[in-house]
């Protein structure tokens, strides 16, 4: 994870007991419940797309796949259409 600097406000929320069991089971020494809350969301916040670009470059697996599009696009008959 990498560091951030957060402004807090305290807020107050309303949670089950299960829910607070769980969140309280996630915190690791002191850490606070806005980091766990932050470190559990993480993969949840929204990319802007220009985040994905490269992503798979050097990726053997996205090669073929690519190799298996090229091919089957050029063994596909194309269709003549009358306008």
């Amino acid at each position: 994870m990498h560091a951030c600097i957060y402004t807090y406000m305290t807020k107050v929320i309303s949670l089950s007991d299960e829910a607070y069991k769980r969140l309280y089971n996630l915190k690791k020494g002191k850490e606070s419940f806005s980091n766990v809350v932050m470190k559990v969301t993480e993969n949840e916040v929204k990319k802007p797309l220009s985040s994905f670009a490269g992503i798979w470059k050097d990726d053997k697996e996205m090669e073929e796949i690519f190799k298996t599009i090229e091919k089957e696009r050029h063994e596909s008959k194309t269709k003549d259409l009358e306008l």
